[in-house]
């Protein structure tokens, strides 16, 4: 008896003792049917898949057997083997489901064509295994994550405006999938009134309940309206507990980013990354406030302990590229932010960051080609427009410099840097009235933030508003506007030599000898300030003399340009601001 049973074969061995061997009972794949999930929900995909395999065979290829052994491959990343074993059956052309995941498949291996053309092809019969007997709502979630996977491929093939419109398409299907809203939102596909008109659009009553309506709404809109000014959100006695979601703090830091209170924001960013190291959504804010506030030190440490982690993904390369331009290194910054858009193509802050290290350098071509690419990346966002708008100043392109900024005022109407360069423009084109106004908005947006003390970077504002009020004869405001931008810049000869020319205006000699002197005692070779020097002395001399004012026959000295473009950092924004203020109006001996 015991040789026999030594003699027989393989195929004729139970498993599990489910198949009798004296008996012709039929083994039970339900049992291993269960164990493939199982293991997928455990991640043993190869365990997983060896049971799929195996069912597959012994039911002789059931479409239901197929699909879960083409997700086990998925799975284990053997994407052209899952995609070749749907196909081969022409299971995408009868199921929903087998064709999202060939589909995927596709995707996930770059074959971008082969995945729409998987997801576009004709279907044979409506009713596969994975539909037949299903809800109406079933099959709408299966119709939506084909609209989202079809977004995610035309975005990756840099087509935004169908990416879109696909995920749009997705969120109408399945309001709650919000991969599909993460993508119009957070990508910055959509301006804010298209953010507001996609909200009222989406069928919340249809598809759910009133309270799970409420929910879901009130969840979505915290992530909306970044421009607006930063507020507790507040939740009803059920929901309070979500206060404290570290989704819903990001949301509320990227609001303060956008605010211009960089403390605050780095103050929410740190508390979440306390609780949750590597929170996706909060690095890029979090990067940006490092390099806002110049903390050189932590972000050196912060960028090296993500690509120590995560070495694979763009954000890491991201922050190594802001820490060599934070310290100046534009050669090795931009080495690193190349790499971290090869990694991801559609991440725009990296895209506007490496703007900037061209920029730094007054290489304006090269700039202009990355804030361009990152305007196309980040439609809803601002700060490329702002940063084209820039570069064109520089070359002199006023025209088409203030089309960019009031396309940029546009998106975010309350940015203080957009209001600047706005003034900036105006009083180039000697419209002193108006750049006043600019000025004076930007100005108060500025104080009115939670900021305690005004940061460095606004000193060129508060500059600029001296030089206005100059021109427009208002002697008194533009000493006062000069004199706090010496508080913040207490160095900056440029700002006592516009002290020295106004007293000099007002006829104030003394006072106009001494701020000539302090502007000459750090920078010597400024030629504005010898040749007023001169002057001013000649006239305290004869300050016995009756004098009414400067003498119209009195020489026109130009005072040099003071136009630095200054940095930012993003995004990204959610991404990213400037570290400083664009312009700083050149001041001439004409007033």
């Amino acid at each position: 008896m015991e040789s026999e049973r030594e003699e027989l074969s393989v195929e004729e061995i139970s498993i599990s003792g489910l198949c009798d061997r004296d008996s012709a009972v039929q083994i039970n794949l339900s049992k291993y049917r269960k164990a493939v999930k199982i293991y997928i929900s455990k991640h043993h995909y190869h365990t997983a898949l060896f049971w799929a395999d195996k069912v597959v065979s012994l039911n002789n290829g059931d479409c239901q057997d197929i699909f879960w052994l083409a997700q086990c491959l998925f799975l284990t990343e053997q994407y052209h083997r899952a995609a070749h074993c749907i196909k081969s059956k022409n299971l995408h052309k009868v199921d929903l489901g087998c064709r999202y995941l060939a589909a995927k498949c596709h995707f996930a291996g770059k074959e971008y064509q082969e995945a729409l053309a998987t997801l576009d092809v004709a279907e044979v019969n409506s009713t596969g295994p994975n539909t037949r007997g299903q809800e109406p709502q079933g099959k709408s979630i299966w119709e939506s994550s084909i609209q989202f996977l079809k977004g995610q491929i035309h975005e990756a093939m840099d087509n935004r405006g169908l990416a879109a419109v696909c995920f749009r398409e997705a969120l109408h299907l399945d309001v709650y999938c919000y991969e599909a809203f993460h993508s119009l939102i957070h990508h910055q596909m959509l301006l804010k009134e298209e953010e507001k008109a996609l909200m009222e659009s989406l069928p919340f009553e249809k598809q759910c309940c009133e309270e799970e309506s409420k929910l879901i709404r009130l969840l979505y809109e915290t992530q909306l309206k970044k421009y607006d000014k930063p507020s507790k959100i507040v939740f009803p006695p059920q929901l309070e507990s979500l206060e404290n979601n570290l989704d819903i703090k990001t949301a509320q830091a990227e609001r303060c980013y956008y605010n211009c209170d960089y403390q605050q924001c780095f103050k929410i960013t740190s508390l979440v990354l306390n609780k949750d190291s590597f929170h996706s959504g909060c690095l890029p804010i979090h990067i940006s406030c490092l390099m806002e506030l110049q903390k050189s030190n932590d972000l050196f440490y912060f960028a090296h302990k993500l690509v120590d982690l995560y070495p694979e993904k763009a954000i890491a390369w991201f922050a190594v590229g802001c820490y060599y331009l934070l310290i100046s290194k534009t050669d090795a910054a931009r080495r690193y932010l190349s790499k971290a858009t090869t990694l991801d193509r559609v991440f725009g802050p990296a895209w506007l960051v490496y703007g900037h290290s061209f920029a730094v350098e007054n290489e304006h071509d090269q700039a202009m080609a990355a804030y361009f690419k990152a305007s196309q990346l980040m439609k809803g966002c601002h700060l490329p427009l702002l940063y084209i708008g820039l570069e064109y100043g520089l070359t002199h392109n006023i025209r088409l410099a203030e089309r960019f900024f009031n396309q940029a005022l546009e998106i975010a109407p309350e940015d203080p840097f957009v209001l600047h360069e706005l003034g900036v423009v105006a009083f180039q084109s000697q419209d002193y009235v108006t750049a006043e106004k600019y000025f004076r908005d930007g100005l108060d947006k500025v104080e009115n933030s939670s900021q305690t003390v005004l940061p460095e970077k606004w000193e060129a504002l508060l500059n600029n508003l001296g030089h206005v009020c100059r021109k427009l004869r208002k002697y008194e405001e533009a000493l006062e506007f000069h004199q706090q931008a010496l508080v913040l810049n207490p160095q900056n000869p440029a700002s006592f030599a516009a002290v020295g020319y106004v007293h000099s205006l007002m006829c104030h000699w003394a006072q106009a000898v001494e701020y000539f002197h302090k502007a000459l005692g750090l920078q010597r070779d400024d030629t504005f300030s010898t040749t007023m020097l001169k002057n001013v002395i000649e006239h305290l001399m004869n300050e016995m003399i009756p004098c009414e004012g400067i003498p119209d026959e009195l020489p026109i000295y130009e005072f040099p340009s003071e136009r630095n473009l200054a940095l930012s950092n993003s995004s990204p924004i959610i991404p990213t601001e400037q570290s400083g203020t664009g312009f700083e109006i050149e001041m001439e001996a004409t007033d």
